[in-house]
């Protein structure tokens, strides 16, 4: 605690200077928040993907459709606890740039492999009432204003309904879940399109299987593929998790991308403090020896030194991740366009993390250099 006083006026010698690399730092931690931030958007819950679900698309492509015959196969293997099918939709409400998904499904076993969808019993059964309902996340009710009994119209880009180019379709639930489920997406009735869409009947986009043992994914994947070999529609089987990566992937890397970024900010902060950090002991030489003849030990001045780097560090990166997670905590800025906007717990240790080890790296050459410099030379050069 003796030390604190001397830390204090060492940091703020130069009171320009040090606010300025604070700010430096703040910057470029808010900056490092918001791109994790970002990242984690991106990547479509793939951290809260489901370890006991598989997924089988066509070998070729994604966007090549599986028969819908293949879904007793699937529900009838030996570890199976539960299968079905999705389809995307890829409609257009009022305009082109209101971009959510759309996915046609089926109810009752979509609801039980998908457990975080939180939605109320009376709106789950008016969904089995209803050919053409569907439910809509929290966020994106809340992006265009609608609300359980609404009609919305989609006009068909990939499935044309027999006459005209307009699906209607009728808002019978709103559902919501925690955080990282995505809550901006619609789901409605896959018999409703298969039996209205001009042509691709008995098509689906991709099947969803929940297996009994999660630790036997691989080995249920290879069995899948197996299955459906040398059909006219071989099937590629990953994990959820894998899935949601390769469909992510489909815009660019973007996790690969943000932290591209982040890292060349942070080397580009570690080169400003360090310099910081260097003038700042090369300006003390005199008082370093002053300091070392009034008895502080080497060890003393490596710690004192090392001490006001870290706190530079500390306050500024501690207050950047500050600010990102208050930003982040207000909510998805672009109205829906981001289905998951959350800050992990993970990214903000990491970020607390490399704040500590900015503030070590940057004073850790100053700090050796002032703890390795003789009385004489000091007093010499003062």
């Amino acid at each position: 605690m003796k030390f604190l006083p001397l830390l204090w006026k060492s940091l703020w010698r130069k009171k320009v200077r040090t606010t300025f690399t604070v700010l430096s730092i703040f910057i470029a931690f808010v900056l490092f928040g918001l791109l994790m931030t970002i990242r984690t958007a991106f990547s479509f819950g793939v951290d809260v993907a489901g370890l006991d679900r598989l997924v089988l698309i066509h070998k070729v492509s994604l966007i090549m459709p599986l028969p819908v015959s293949y879904l007793n196969r699937l529900q009838t293997t030996p570890g199976v606890e539960l299968a079905t099918h999705n389809s995307w939709f890829g409609g257009v409400y009022q305009d082109p740039a209101n971009f959510f998904a759309q996915i046609a499904v089926e109810p009752e076993p979509f609801l039980k492999i998908y457990s975080e969808f939180e939605l109320p019993p009376d709106q789950y059964q008016a969904w089995l009432a209803d050919r053409q309902g569907a439910i809509v996340g929290v966020d994106l009710a809340r992006r265009f204003g609608w609300k359980v009994g609404d009609r919305i119209p989609l006009i068909g880009t990939i499935w044309q309904p027999k006459s005209g180019q307009v699906w209607d379709f009728n808002i019978v639930g709103i559902y919501d879940g925690p955080q990282g489920t995505d809550k901006t997406q619609l789901f409605f009735r896959y018999d409703y399109l298969d039996e209205n869409r001009a042509g691709g009947a008995g098509l689906v986009g991709w099947y969803i299987v929940k297996i009994e043992d999660p630790s036997r994914a691989q080995e249920m994947a290879n069995t899948f593929d197996e299955m459906f070999a040398n059909s006219a529609a071989e099937t590629k089987t990953t994990t959820e998790k894998g899935f949601i990566e390769g469909f992510a992937k489909q815009v660019g890397d973007i996790g690969a991308i943000m932290i591209a970024i982040s890292v060349a900010v942070l080397f580009t902060i570690l080169l400003v403090s360090a310099n910081t950090m260097a003038q700042s002991v090369r300006e003390r030489t005199s008082e370093v020896g002053v300091l070392k003849t009034l008895g502080f030990s080497n060890a003393a001045i490596l710690v004192l030194v090392l001490s006001e780097s870290v706190a530079i560090a500390v306050l500024g990166g501690g207050l950047g991740l500050l600010v990102a997670w208050a930003f982040v905590q207000q909510g998805d800025p672009t109205g829906g366009m981001l289905p998951i906007f959350v800050l992990p717990a993970r990214d903000v240790a990491i970020g607390a993390g490399l704040i500590l080890l900015l503030g070590i790296i940057a004073g850790l050459m100053p700090a050796v250099n002032a703890m390795q410099l003789k009385i004489t030379d000091a007093l010499r050069r003062g």
